[in-house]
């Protein structure tokens, strides 16, 4: 991680820290966020695209190291926390179920080289909702007993972020780990929220320029069609024949899930009436579904913003799900070495 200059001051950085952690397929920073808010200090971060580099090193003014696979244990500061959306990389387990040896070829394996090396009090792992039933749950096995054999108490659950704050069903599995030194054996995740947030809630006053407005023939809408569940989307008509890329949505309920990838002429993030407009969300809106603050810097061009966001993760979920590991653990913030 190399600093380049003492950046502003964000909305969401303390002047005290309590623990510190490092941000393993860092992204954005979305993690980073979330934990900094809390009171952690950040002392190492990895992420190998040039593009996310750009983004991290604007709004925390330090560029991350790039591909984990050439980075040393030994040049890793030791941490209390260790956090890591690595990608869901094909593990060619076939039911072997052998632990540390079955990571061997995958980005999971350096995560756990990491922690084996480091032994940080508490993990923090983030992937997609199917990691869960991956290669018939036997992929999910293998990172579960990796991290008991490293000496780990171990939790995981699937959260959607519309029942957290944020107005996006977007579903992922996390996993908590807790060193068996901290003597952690039960953990509860965080309660859903009462408040529902919809759609409209992030919407800009004006339609930015930049965003895509949609014209054209075979257009089809049911402006009548009622929402049910708040937390869910609601479409409410297609273009063309309504594929993917090709689907209009309710502002009046949550979205859909950001997506750094897909084709189609509303890609990325969907489609929404607003008003008498069909349009596509535009950067600060899709910053905004994913709980991004206000004062996070967009650097990037609108495709690579887009990507960047559907690649990220839901910041609100994070907070509230470090808030319970806080609670849980409550050593944490006087255990900083």
């Amino acid at each position: 991680m190399k600093t380049l200059f003492n950046s502003q001051k964000k909305s969401w950085q303390k002047d005290k820290n309590d623990f510190t952690f490092i941000d393993l397929f860092a992204g954005i920073g979305g993690f980073r966020i979330a934990l900094e808010k809390l009171g952690g200090k950040c002392v190492f971060s990895s992420e190998w695209d040039t593009n996310s580099q750009k983004t991290y090193m604007t709004n925390f003014g330090d560029i991350p190291e790039g591909d984990i696979t050439k980075i040393s244990e030994e040049n890793i500061p030791k941490h209390n926390v260790l956090c890591a959306g690595f990608p869901c990389q094909a593990f060619s387990i076939s039911g072997k179920r052998r632990g540390f040896s079955d990571t061997r070829g995958t980005l999971f394996f350096d995560v756990a080289r990491i922690i084996k090396a480091k032994k940080p009090e508490i993990i923090i792992l983030e992937n997609v909702k199917n990691f869960a039933k991956h290669d018939d749950g036997n992929t999910l096995s293998v990172v579960l007993k990796t991290l008991e054999d490293l000496d780990y108490t171990v939790f995981y659950s699937i959260l959607r972020s519309s029942d957290y704050g944020v107005p996006q069903a977007r579903e992922r599995i996390y996993i908590i780990a807790f060193h068996n030194r901290t003597k952690v054996s039960d953990f509860s995740f965080p309660k859903k929220n009462r408040e529902e947030k919809i759609v409209e809630d992030i919407l800009e006053d004006a339609i930015p320029y930049q965003t895509k407005v949609i014209e054209r023939d075979g257009i089809v809408i049911d402006k009548d069609k009622k929402v049910i569940d708040k937390r869910r989307p609601l479409q409410i008509g297609k273009i063309n024949k309504g594929g993917q890329g090709e689907r209009i949505y309710s502002i009046k309920s949550a979205g859909i899930t950001l997506s750094a990838y897909g084709g189609g002429v509303a890609s990325k993030t969907g489609a929404y009436l607003v008003g008498d407009t069909i349009r596509k969300l535009s950067p600060r809106e899709c910053a905004r579904l994913q709980g991004f603050p206000e004062d996070f810097d967009i650097p990037v061009t609108v495709n690579l913003a887009y990507k960047q966001f559907g690649d990220s993760l839901s910041v609100p979920v994070i907070e509230k799900l470090f808030k319970q590991v806080l609670k849980t653990y409550p050593k944490l913030k006087n255990n900083n070495e």
